[in-house]
């Protein structure tokens, strides 16, 4: 399945990031166990590459694991090399270009509507709208006018509350980072976090 098959089929991206290598392998394990089908691990966490590498053996070649804020080329060739099947960016970067040349999918970040028809144009397979919060689901609303046929996904404030509104106006998925993982990735209950990865993907199904 395409990444912008996935994102409209499961509606729910996991965002992974912590300071301990460890506590964030176990929380990308504990999230795919709980059925979340599309997880990113960001670069800015500790070990990231490494996490990455080794959930992609646990996983198997199947799982949909990205890495994310992928700015740089060089970020992109790594990233690849540790195993991610698609790279998330925070804004229009280098990494899309070297994404495209490695075949990777990109969900691409922008917030203005210059923004995303320079991220249409670099051939993303989606939208990040980021920060989300800052606009919120009124911002993606209006956006979705003069964008129709875009894929947006909301990042940055989304919590269990704003997932449906955003979804109500017309995001096709949604990333989520810490109110789902919470104190998961710094060695927390990983039975809370199965838990609240139940909540979400009740949250984000269709009605």
């Amino acid at each position: 399945m395409s990444l912008l098959d996935s994102l409209r089929t499961h509606r729910l991206l996991a965002i992974v990031r912590g300071p301990d290598r460890a506590a964030a392998l176990a929380s990308v394990l504990t999230l795919a166990d709980a059925g979340i089908a599309l997880i990113e691990v960001s670069l800015t966490g500790a070990g990231a590459l490494d996490t990455i590498r080794r959930a992609r053996a646990a996983l198997g070649a199947d799982a949909q694991l990205g890495a994310g804020t992928v700015l740089s080329a060089e970020d992109a060739q790594r990233a690849a090399d540790a195993g991610a099947t698609f790279l998330v960016t925070p804004a229009l970067a280098p990494s899309i270009a070297e994404a495209g040349r490695l075949g990777l999918p990109v969900l691409a970040g922008a917030l203005t509507p210059s923004e995303v028809v320079q991220a249409d144009a670099s051939g993303a397979a989606a939208v990040k709208l980021f920060p989300a919060s800052l606009g919120g689901p009124a911002y993606l609303g209006a956006l979705r006018d003069p964008f129709p046929r875009t894929a947006f996904v909301p990042v940055g404030g989304v919590d269990a509350d704003s997932a449906r509104a955003y979804l109500d106006r017309g995001a096709t998925a949604v990333g989520v980072g810490s109110p789902l993982l919470g104190d998961a990735v710094r060695g927390g209950d990983l039975g809370a976090l199965r838990e609240r990865a139940a909540a979400f993907r009740a949250g984000v199904a269709p009605s």
